[in-house]
C-alpha cells in the first residue's frame, strides 16, 4: 500500500537486527534481540510457542487474530500486546488479508545486585527509578491487546531511519527508541487500565429509571411502549422485559395506569374539580373509562373514594 508509513523497513528488513544493541538502562541491561517489521502472508498461523525474553508485537496494518495462554483476541491496526517470558501464545493472519506486525524482542537483565556490592554506580538514581518502575509493570503487564495509545509504533521507523541515513548520533538515537517503545507500551496499558475503572452504571437500573422519568413527564397525554422505546432507543420488547424484571412484574400498560391512578387520588383528596376533568389530567380518555378503571381497581367509584377519603380525614 502506498500510504503504509512502514513500507520502506521491507527493504532491508534485518537492518536493525545487524546492530550490537545492549543498553545501560538504570540498573538493568537490555539486549536488543529482534528488531524488525515482518508480514503473515492471509490464513499464516504461527502455532503455540514461547520465548525466553519479553516480545512486543504492534500491528500497523491488516487483521488476525492472537491467542495468549487459552484467550483468543481479535487484532486490528493500532494495537499492541506483549508476550513475556515464558507465556505461550499463538499468532493467525486473518483468512483474506495479510497482517503486518512490528517486533521487538528484548533480554531484560537486572544489574542491581551488582550495584549494591558497594561499587560507585555512573547512572542518575532519577533516571534508575523511572526504569524500575518501568520493568516492574513490564513484569505484571495484563496479557491481553490493547491500543498503541502513546504512539510507540513510530519509533520503529524512526530507528530504522537513523539505521540507514547514520547521521551523527544515529546509535544513541536507535537505542532511545527502544527505550521509548518500551515506556510507550507501558503507557497504553497504564492508560487501558485507567479507562477500564471509570465508574460504570447499571445499565438495567439507568435504562429503567429513565423509562420511568419519561412515563411520569407524560403520562396525561396519549402515550404508548413504542414512544417509551423510541427515546431510549431500545426495542419496546426490551423496555417490557425491563419493567417485568424490575417493577413487579407488571407491564408497561400497567405501570401507566397505576401512575395515571395515583394522580387521580391525589386530585380526589385535593381538589374541588370534577371526576371529567380529573381523568383529562390524568390522562384517562373520560369520566366513564376512568369510573370503570377506579372501580375495578379500589371496588368503590371516583365520588365515593372522594367522600370516605374526606371523612377520614380528622376535623
Amino acid at each position: 500500500m502506498p500510504n503504509f508509513p512502514y513500507e520502506v523497513m521491507h527493504e532491508r528488513q534485518d537492518a536493525l537486527e545487524r546492530l550490537e544493541l545492549c543498553i545501560r538502562w538504570g540498573p538493568y541491561d537490555i539486549h536488543v534481540l529482534r528488531f524488525h517489521l515482518t508480514q503473515f502472508p492471509p490464513g499464516r498461523i504461527v502455532g503455540f510457542h514461547k520465548h525466553a525474553e519479553y516480545e512486543f508485537h504492534f500491528i500497523p496494518q491488516g487483521k488476525g487474530k492472537v491467542i495468549i495462554v487459552d484467550q483468543e483476541y481479535a487484532l486490528k491496526p493500532g494495537m499492541l500486546y506483549l508476550t513475556g517470558p515464558e507465556v505461550m501464545h499463538y499468532q493467525e493472519a486473518d483468512a483474506l488479508e495479510a497482517m503486518d506486525e512490528l517486533c521487538l524482542h528484548v533480554d531484560i537483565i537486572d544489574r542491581s545486585a551488582q550495584d549494591d556490592s558497594g561499587a560507585s554506580h555512573s547512572y542518575d538514581d532519577w533516571e534508575a527509578a523511572e526504569a524500575r518502575d518501568c520493568i516492574e509493570k513490564l513484569k505484571n503487564l495484563p496479557l491481553f491487546p490493547t491500543a498503541d495509545l502513546h504512539q510507540a509504533m513510530p519509533r520503529f521507523l524512526e530507528a530504522y531511519q537513523a539505521c540507514n541515513d547514520n547521521f551523527v548520533g544515529s546509535y544513541t538515537t536507535i537505542k532511545q527508541t527502544v527505550i521509548q517503545i518500551l515506556l510507550r507500551a507501558v503507557r497504553a496499558y497504564d492508560s487501558a487500565n485507567e479507562q477500564k475503572q471509570f465508574p460504570t452504571r447499571d445499565m438495567k437500573a439507568y435504562r429503567y429509571r429513565l423509562a420511568l422519568e419519561y412515563i411520569y413527564a407524560n403520562y396525561d397525554g396519549f402515550i404508548t411502549l413504542e414512544d417509551v422505546a423510541d427515546k431510549l432507543n431500545l426495542s419496546s420488547r426490551h423496555i417490557q422485559r425491563l419493567f417485568k424484571e424490575l417493577h413487579h412484574g407488571h407491564t408497561f400498560s400497567r405501570i401507566l395506569e397505576d401512575i395515571r391512578l395515583a394522580v387521580v387520588c391525589r386530585e380526589l383528596q385535593e381538589s374541588e374539580q370534577s371526576v371529567e376533568k380529573i381523568a383529562k389530567l390524568a390522562g384517562f380518555a373520560g369520566g366513564n373509562y376512568l369510573h370503570a378503571v377506579f372501580r375495578k381497581k379500589f371496588g368503590v367509584t371516583p365520588s365515593e373514594y372522594r367522600r370516605s377519603s374526606r371523612e377520614a380525614v380528622p376535623q
